[in-house]
């Protein structure tokens, strides 16, 4: 499957072998996104105790995965911003393997601030990457029309197809504009949780690995949008690991693969996620990518994103 594109078809990579953290200067529940996260909680704690725990959380992940293999960069949130998802960056940008930096469109304006592509410049000439072009989408905003990166679009990079769950932060037109720059298919869907609410992002709900689908079947709302999904999944060769809905209250949707440079991929999931999951589920998992667990607790409970949520993909080709 792949859209219609006057780009030749070059087989990309489906997992990175680098990635961007970003660590907080400010942590909280974000008032201006819990209209549409429920998986965010004001927490009692004082602000300066929710984010240590979050630093010191954000630390400990970035350590774990640059000892499983995966490079790692980390960026400094700019301190005075007020900006609480800042360490959710795959929101606001995705690399991609021809060195394209695609800059996406968020819907509330604290989350506008987190987009620094400057300082993302400056971090690619110090690792050696190359930024070839800047595709910005960031004017859809103007006309409300929303699609917030990789956690909007689910992508199976090789089989250039986007996975869309629609929500007020995927929009469907916006989803489509940001499919035809790319040169990606979209498959649309919706999911709603048990309360009937749509899901934020599709990256709540699905990953797409070189060979496994992690998916909640059961939040997809019946009809064409899931028929679709299915046939997609079938046609590019994906075994689905099914989700329940309490396993993705835990994140057990909200994982990520990696190249660690070994012969097989990572996935990286919160410990949340992985004690989620039944022996069985755990061991399909194990069958197509070695886990690397990481305890974000505090992040997932008062930020409402997980560690996939953390991770922003660095596919730049090195400089030439």
């Amino acid at each position: 499957m792949r859209a219609g594109s006057t780009e030749a078809f070059v087989p990309q990579r489906q997992c990175a072998r680098s990635v961007l953290m970003v660590r907080p200067a400010t942590f909280y529940a974000n008032p201006e996104t819990h209209a549409t996260n429920a998986f965010q909680n004001v927490v009692a704690a004082s602000a300066a105790e929710v984010l240590a725990a979050a630093r010191a959380e954000f630390d400990a992940a970035a350590e774990t995965l640059a000892a499983a293999g995966v490079r790692v960069a980390i960026l400094e949130a700019e301190a005075g911003a007020e900006t609480p998802d800042a360490l959710f960056p795959n929101n606001w940008f995705s690399t991609h393997d021809d060195g394209r930096l695609v800059l996406y469109p968020m819907s509330v304006p604290n989350r506008r601030r987190e987009r620094r592509p400057e300082a993302l410049a400056r971090l690619a000439l110090e690792h050696g990457w190359e930024i070839t072009r800047t595709v910005d989408l960031t004017s859809l905003e103007d006309r409300g029309l929303i699609v917030e990166g990789t956690g909007s679009l689910v992508l199976d990079r090789r089989a250039r197809v986007a996975y869309a769950s629609l929500s007020p932060r995927t929009h469907p037109a916006a989803v489509e504009i940001a499919c035809r720059e790319l040169g990606y298919e979209a498959v649309e869907f919706r999911s709603l949780d048990g309360a009937g609410r749509e899901i934020y992002h599709t990256n709540v709900v699905m990953s797409v690995g070189p060979t496994l689908a992690v998916l909640a079947s059961g939040l997809v709302e019946p009809g064409a949008g899931l028929r679709r999904l299915f046939d997609a999944l079938d046609e590019t060769g994906k075994t689905l690991l099914d989700l329940t809905a309490e396993q993705v209250t835990e994140f057990a949707g909200n994982v990520l693969f990696l190249d660690a440079g070994g012969d097989t991929p990572v996935v990286v999931l919160s410990r949340r996620a992985w004690k989620s999951l039944n022996r069985a589920q755990q061991k399909l998992l194990e069958q197509h990518a070695q886990p690397v667990v990481c305890a974000v607790e505090t992040i997932e409970h008062v930020g409402g994103g997980g560690i996939r949520c953390m991770i922003a993909e660095i596919f730049l080709p090195p400089t030439r």
